[in-house]
């Protein structure tokens, strides 16, 4: 099984060389793939990615894998007039499923840059998105620090 930066490797060399429309188009695939929320999780506001500028909310689960340790696992839910958005969070969500939480907080801030989005999608998008993986860095730590506790 493919680790997290393996995972973003693998994404990063399907965007990097689109063009701008392109990577944007890809995000549009990515976000078609994220399922619904489950039934009272929606819009949850303990959930929700404050620093982002469109309503995303993100819960991070801790559950427990094959390899006898925690895997994260996100549930999102991101509002239908930004799918850009919605298509990182659902790549981040496919890239992070059931790995472990040291490969999740060991994903870097180079991340946009390494597939091009910073260009495409503005700074203040940009700094939406940084601030949803140090969201789920956060939910992780809180969820591991819950489960020491």
């Amino acid at each position: 099984m493919s680790t997290v930066a393996q995972r973003l490797d693998d994404v990063v060399d399907e965007f990097v060389d689109l063009d701008g429309r392109e990577k944007l188009e890809m995000l549009l695939e990515y976000a078609a793939t994220l399922p619904p929320l489950p039934a009272g999780c929606a819009g949850l506001d303990e959930n929700r990615v404050h620093e982002c500028q469109s309503p995303v909310f993100i819960q991070v689960e801790l559950r427990p894998t094959d390899a006898g340790q925690p895997g994260v696992f996100l549930l999102a839910e991101v509002a239908e007039e930004a799918p850009t958005v919605k298509g990182f969070v659902a790549m981040l969500a496919q890239a992070f499923a059931g790995r472990p939480t040291d490969e999740v907080l060991a994903v870097d801030d180079t991340l946009l840059d390494r597939l091009g989005l910073a260009d495409v999608l503005g700074m203040l998008r940009t700094r939406g998105l940084r601030a949803i993986i140090e969201y789920v860095k956060r939910g992780v730590v809180r969820q591991l620090t819950a489960s020491r506790g």
